[in-house]
């Protein structure tokens, strides 16, 4: 399956949100989740990631497709509105999309020090929980492997703002602008750069 043209024929857009709620992250499609799992698992094979690490919701679905590809265990940080007691690795985010703070937390014994760990989600935009990912695996003595992404906002800061940290992105669709409340999507064949 290309996934890339499946998200190209079957994104919308509401606003300056482009959603793909009908297939990828509300309403899961288990063959799209699958062929996504495929893809991610296949640019990151070379690099043997230990574990696959997500934020809770959205990204649950195709960290656990990659996941089950790479057959490595999956690890989701769970999000609270508020400081807990909980022994975690933690770090505060702020969602422009939301308006709202929010905590992300990895508990100490699910994340331990020398893993070569793979972050993935459903969506690149402004990169600030991916950031925070990547901020609790380098905190817990792991190494990032690479940020792997469905879709990403060329437009947005999210890739710049991983780049600069010396991270790797890589994207399965690209959407560079929206124009007349559509979404125009990169050339598949030509990835976005891992600029800072």
């Amino acid at each position: 399956m290309d996934v890339a043209a499946v998200i190209e024929r079957r994104a919308r857009v509401e606003g300056d949100l482009v959603l793909v709620d009908e297939f990828l992250n509300h309403r899961v499609e288990p063959g799209f989740i699958a062929a996504v799992g495929s893809e991610l698992a296949e640019r990151f094979a070379p690099d043997s990631p230990d574990l696959v690490l997500t934020a809770e919701a959205s990204g649950i679905p195709p960290a656990l497709a990659c996941g089950l590809e790479l057959d490595v265990p999956v690890v989701y940080a769970k999000k609270y509105p508020r400081p807990g007691t909980r022994t975690a690795y933690v770090r505060e985010v702020r969602s422009p999309t939301k308006g709202v703070e929010y905590r992300v937390e990895v508990a100490h014994r699910v994340l331990g020090p020398g893993l070569g760990v793979l972050v993935v989600d459903d969506f690149l935009s402004g990169g600030r929980t991916a950031e925070a990912l990547g901020q609790i695996v380098e905190e817990a003595g792991s190494e990032v492997v690479g940020f792997g992404f469905v879709v990403e906002k060329a437009y947005a800061e999210g890739r710049r703002r991983l780049v600069a940290h010396g991270w790797r992105v890589e994207s399965l669709a690209v959407v560079e602008s929206i124009v007349d409340g559509r979404p125009v999507f990169a050339s598949s064949t030509t990835p976005a750069p891992n600029r800072p």
